[in-house]
């Protein structure tokens, strides 16, 4: 999408559709939690029962969207196997089995003798999302938005059409079958309807954008909606120089290889210089091994790596199997560059020196930062939160994977009995401001 196209008004088809999700929305987030649970084992069934035409559907897009040229990520992210299909229907479950966001009470206070107070926890209301090549994605999302109370708007890329549709098919089928119905769901076909999605600021209360960092950086220019999402996955990992060598190339290569065209795998590998050239002699043919092309600045070159890194290298996300490299005087150089190239999303540490990794872990202003572990686990299901919307790198909450939590908000609620805000302002009344049981 170019940022200077011209976002359209929504057509009056779209409107009408956005309305019926924001009415919808308002039952599903009066609806109970085991109604929503329910709604969720429907959905979970039918995706099971019409798994075959799903996949089905899959190949289809598989095969059109590599004749057409779609990049090698992008049809990574675009096939959906049988093993990922069954992990997605385990992640509605586990979604289902999650305990309700909605209803939960934050705050009981009493402001004076029968003036109670409370913030209670609400639904969003609907969501618009527009993403790109991951059929697998409109499944966590769907789920995430019933479970959560939310109505949504879903547009998917057109390379996986036919995926998309026969998995709303079934969720359609699923949620006919449940208390909440269908209504809530609502999946968009057409570039003018995503594009009108972003002036929908009257019914949408939250875009999320997954996909490319142009597509972000288009929906973030181009709607007054609030918008939850990340550009770039620049993700680093540092290894130390008190660290143990096969413990810090396993970690690297799995952060690496593990699912290449995913936002949370790294893109740079920075090293100690004291440990550098062992690192690279046990680990260059673990690379090569691996299919991971190597480009590395002059030091690391002069240790066997092949190929340069230009400074643009840096600040390239490859989502491929192609991995920079660095090799940095300490920790201080390793904070340096990641502060200056990171898009905020994952970094990780490789060090047995627990002070180096506090260190490291308190200087890092990424949504995630982990020690001794694979940058892969920056996940909402690894995290234990059934499935992501998304991850946001944003410094205001919500930040990393974005489960059930991150589509609620809150709502004040004050009970009383006549009170007029003069009797206290005049001193005839005061407030006790007593915290009560939650």
């Amino acid at each position: 999408m170019s940022k200077n196209f011209s976002v359209p008004e929504p057509t009056p088809q779209l409107i009408k559709v956005a309305e019926s999700a924001k009415e919808s929305s308002v039952s599903l987030g009066q609806s109970t939690n085991e109604q929503r649970r329910e709604s969720l084992t429907e959905m979970a069934k039918a995706l099971n029962d019409n798994a075959d035409e799903i996949l089905r559907a899959n190949m289809q897009d598989l095969e059109r969207s590599e004749k057409e040229g779609l990049n090698k990520s992008l049809l990574s992210r675009l096939q959906l196997t049988k093993t990922k299909l069954k992990g997605c229907i385990d992640g509605v479950l586990k979604v289902s089995d999650l305990a309700d966001p909605i209803g939960k009470r934050q705050l009981h206070r009493e402001l004076d003798e029968n003036l109670i107070l409370e913030r209670v926890t609400v639904p969003l209301g609907v969501l618009g999302v527009i993403f790109e090549s991951r059929p697998d994605a409109l499944i966590q999302i769907a789920s995430l938005a019933v479970r959560s109370g939310n109505g949504a708007l879903l547009k998917g890329g057109s390379e996986a059409k036919a995926t998309n549709q026969a998995i709303m098919d079934s969720l359609d089928k699923g949620l006919s079958k449940s208390n909440v119905g269908s209504g809530a769901l609502s999946l968009l076909t057409t570039r003018q309807e995503s594009l009108g999605l972003l002036r929908l600021d009257r019914f949408v209360n939250l875009i999320i954008p997954r996909g490319s960092n142009e597509l972000v950086q288009f929906i973030q220019e181009n709607t007054r909606i609030p918008v939850l999402g990340h550009a770039d996955g620049i993700c680093h990992l540092y290894v130390d120089n008190s660290v143990d060598i096969d413990k810090a190339i396993s970690i690297a290569l799995d952060s690496k290889i593990q699912y290449p065209a995913a936002c949370n795998a790294i893109e740079t590998l920075l090293i100690h210089e004291d440990v550098a050239e062992m690192f690279l002699k046990k680990g260059l043919p673990v690379f090569s091994n691996a299919g991971v092309t190597l480009k590395g600045d002059v030091k690391s070159q002069s240790l066997g790596v092949k190929n340069k890194a230009d400074e643009a290298d840096w600040s390239t996300e490859y989502l491929d199997l192609i991995l920079s490299i660095k090799i940095v005087r300490n920790v201080d150089e390793a904070i340096e560059h990641i502060r200056k190239y990171s898009s905020r999303h994952t970094e990780a540490i490789a060090t047995d020196d627990k002070e180096v990794a506090e260190k490291f872990l308190s200087s890092i202003d990424s949504a995630g930062v982990y020690h001794n572990c694979s940058t892969r686990f920056a996940d909402g299901f690894r995290y234990g939160f059934g499935a992501e919307v998304g991850i946001s790198t944003q410094t205001l909450p919500p930040r990393g994977p974005v489960g059930l939590e991150g589509l609620v908000t809150y709502r004040y609620y004050l009970r009383g009995d006549g009170d007029l805000v003069k009797d206290f302002a005049s001193g005839d009344r005061n407030f006790s401001h007593i915290d009560l049981p939650l």
